[in-house]
């Protein structure tokens, strides 16, 4: 029986990766939009929250069927809705007699007593989470865990929301119950755990936005972000392979924007930052060296790559652009490896326009 409950929990530790990988874009959007910075604590929090949910996940719908055809697995019913049936189903299989401990080591052999712990253990995290960092009272807790336990249910119930023809598990009211109670110890124990870590409530608490440095993965965000607003401007520029709409669309977006915005583009302000200058406001000639450096100059080759293309430019023409481009796509990404791997985290056209990143 162990083993039945193992092998879901390392499917969730296998799947965990890839689940995160698609959770981290968003999750870090929302946390620079929210709170201005990543906080550590809550990182671990939340992907072990994650993490957990997937888990408990599994452990109700592994193993699947091997077959869409479920409707033989569970031949009396669909459903027990008879409260305490756990009990009465304990007392008749049991060989535990109170009149004798030695009996007593065969509770770990039960499969009644075991159904019944890991139902009351299941959802125990939960609880820990829900008074801990969302901060709930005891019946909000009860509540959810509650909700949780009948959406697994529901989930069995359903075999999957119609992926099995029949159900291939039962939907059980004890599970509702043990499932609740299990949260409740969760709400109980989870003083424990909050000797160890900062409060919730705290964590941001002395986090000062104007000293926090801003890293290059948020920035990347931000870019990536930039990139999907002009992503039907890219689409008409390689289609036409007209350079007066490539320097349009970065003249008017990354200069003439940011300067009225004071340092703004659409990305950066998801993100809550902006480009800063030397005085309170960024200057036009700030954004000029800044943004000409990069899209007039980095950005511009594979523009102007595009654009011979488009026009039948001689095949020598072709491959000198191709491989200055490449030549100078290497450069940059040496210098910004470097950039990654040093304390000083400024790029060389940042130095060059005496701008930077801050948090606003």
């Amino acid at each position: 029986m162990l083993y039945a409950y193992l092998l879901p929990i390392r499917y969730a530790f296998l799947t965990f990766p890839f689940l995160a990988f698609l959770f981290t874009l968003p999750f870090l959007i929302v946390q620079y939009r929210k709170y201005g910075y990543v906080n550590k604590i809550r990182v671990i929090v939340i992907y072990s929250l994650l993490l957990y949910l997937l888990t408990a996940l599994y452990l109700v719908i592994l193993p699947l069927p091997a077959t869409r055809n479920t409707c033989d697995m569970l031949r009396e019913a669909y459903m027990s809705l008879v409260p305490f049936q756990f009990v009465r189903d304990f007392l008749k299989e049991t060989g535990v007699q109170l009149g004798a401990p030695s009996t007593y080591l065969l509770l770990f052999r039960e499969r009644a007593f075991l159904q019944a712990v890991f139902n009351v253990i299941l959802l125990v995290p939960l609880g820990v989470y829900l008074r801990y960092y969302f901060r709930f009272g005891l019946i909000g807790s009860a509540v959810a865990a509650f909700a949780l336990s009948l959406l697994f249910e529901i989930t069995q119930v359903t075999g999957l929301y119609g992926i099995y023809e029949c159900p291939y598990r039962l939907f059980d009211v004890d599970d509702l119950m043990l499932n609740t109670l299990g949260g409740l110890l969760g709400y109980a124990a989870a003083p424990l755990l909050m000797r160890i870590l900062p409060p919730a409530a705290k964590l941001d608490e002395k986090v000062d936005l104007k000293s926090e440095k801003v890293g290059l993965t948020r920035r990347w965000i931000a870019l990536q972000l930039d990139l999907l607003v002009l992503f039907p401007a890219a689409l008409l520029f390689m289609r036409s392979g007209d350079l007066r709409i490539y320097a349009i669309v970065c003249l008017l977006y990354f200069i003439v924007l940011p300067y009225l915005t004071n340092g703004r583009t659409l990305g950066k302000a998801i993100v809550r930052i902006r480009v800063k200058g030397q005085g309170e406001r960024v200057s036009l000639k700030e954004l000029l060296i800044r943004y000409g450096v990069l899209y007039g100059g980095i950005a511009g080759l594979h523009a102007l790559f595009v654009w011979g293309a488009a026009h039948d430019a001689p095949p020598l023409l072709l491959a000198l652009c191709l491989g200055t481009t490449a030549c100078v796509d290497i450069a940059f990404a040496i210098h910004l490896g470097l950039r990654l791997l040093s304390r000083d985290k400024i790029l060389f056209y940042e130095r060059w326009s005496g701008t930077k990143h801050g948090i606003f």
